[in-house]
């Protein structure tokens, strides 16, 4: 008898998820309705810069045509899901519309963080979550102003990228020391600043902002940090990060993590064994994942569940990243701070070719336990396999990239 899964959110993630189940649910068990907030299918959110580089909006778009014509597949657009009655298992939508579910896929996303500032709701400020958001900063653009984006990890640069394509000069602020203080090391963080600098964006780290100015005409006219250094601004973009979807658990009376989203089991399942929660909502026992290779393992994983196989789970999240951000190379992998007890550290820097590597050794100096790489990422491939391993040359020659592997 078919059954009926309603998949919360149409993300990344939650398209992954739909994916994996129709491709594998050859029989025709399941009955998927999908209910998304917003006005179209899944879209390539790490991809999102490209939009304002000559891509379109349906070159971004993750779901295939075989998904939106699938007849076992109902895809309801621009609806908002309100509450989760978990005794009558239904969800209920803004529009009033009542559906039932033998499983539920919670898959919400995230919602840009915008910090509490003076002036943070000035026109000229804006998020950088969605294609709606690139077109409402794209109406507002003017080329040759400056622009400012809070925030100097993955998405702010993303976001500085994508004022660069408008013609705007970009101001990039990041509280951190560094840049990508996530992703990459002090070392690291500073040559990606020298080489952002030198393609014309302006870099401000261990600073915050005091507050948005507001100009003559009612709109956003600078922006003050906590130095009390004074940036004009055009338009403003904040982009300092997510904050999990999680509000559907309180009407479903589902426990949430200390710092936020939706507390699940390592098979990303809730306390309900009805509900599970994939994707940047999901707190895997007790950790949000705000990139998008963890929301697929998550939603590989449920789908093997509820095709049979109910010990899949979710493997874990690899951290490690190759970027490349305003057309700089950027990788991090492992114990890139080399907080593991007695790690030494093997930097090679240089300023001439603007490249920088940094390779973290157990304490036995030959064991890898994580790497850096900015400027030039060409040896990330055979670093990243040695990750845990017994080196297989020298680190110098390793990061120099001279030897034979």
């Amino acid at each position: 008898m078919t059954r009926v899964l309603v998949v919360v959110g149409h993300g990344m993630a939650g398209n992954r998820l739909v994916e994996e189940v129709r491709s594998g649910d050859r029989s025709g068990r399941w009955r998927i309705v999908v209910v998304a907030e917003e006005p179209r299918p899944a879209y390539d959110r790490v991809s999102l810069s490209s939009y304002l580089d000559g891509r379109t909006a349906a070159d971004l778009t993750l779901a295939t045509p075989g998904l939106l014509t699938d007849p076992l597949v109902d895809l309801r657009l621009s609806t908002r899901v309100t509450s989760v009655d978990r005794a009558a298992r239904t969800v209920t939508c803004a529009d009033g519309t009542v559906l039932g579910y033998d499983a539920l896929v919670l898959a919400t996303g995230s919602r840009p963080f915008v910090p509490p500032v003076p002036g943070r709701d000035l026109p000229g400020c804006f998020t950088y979550r969605t294609i709606e958001d690139l077109d409402a900063l794209r109406a507002a653009a003017a080329p040759g102003e400056p622009g400012v984006v809070i925030g100097g990890g993955l998405l702010g640069l993303e976001a500085a990228q994508a004022l660069r394509l408008l013609g705007m000069r970009p101001h990039v602020v990041e509280m951190a020391p560094h840049l990508m203080p996530l992703q990459v090391d002090e070392g690291g963080g500073r040559v990606l600043a020298r080489l952002v600098g030198e393609l014309g964006v302006s870099v401000h780290c261990g600073r915050g902002v005091a507050s948005l100015d507001e100009g003559p005409d009612g709109r956003v006219r600078g922006v003050t940090l906590s130095d009390g250094t004074a940036l004009p601004a055009r338009a403003v973009v904040f982009a300092a990060g997510v904050r999990p979807r999680d509000e559907l658990a309180e009407s479903a009376r589902l426990e949430r993590a200390e710092r936020g989203g939706i507390l699940v089991d390592q098979h990303c399942r809730t306390a309900d064994e009805r509900i599970w929660a994939v994707g940047e909502c999901a707190a895997v026992l007790g950790r949000c994942h705000g990139l998008a290779a963890p929301g697929y393992r998550m939603a590989e994983a449920v789908a093997r569940q509820l095709l049979g196989s109910p010990s899949a789970a979710f493997p874990g999240a690899d951290m490690s990243a190759k970027l490349k951000l305003l057309g700089v190379d950027v990788a991090g992998f492992g114990d890139i701070h080399a907080r593991t007890e007695g790690a030494v550290e093997f930097v090679r820097e240089d300023r001439a070719a603007g490249t920088y590597g940094k390779l973290v050794l157990a304490s036995d100096c030959r064991t890898l336990l994580g790497g850096v790489l900015a400027g030039d990422t060409s040896g990330y491939a055979v670093l990243r396999t040695l990750l845990g391993r017994e080196l297989t040359a020298p680190a110098d020659l390793l990061l120099a990239g001279t030897q034979s592997m």
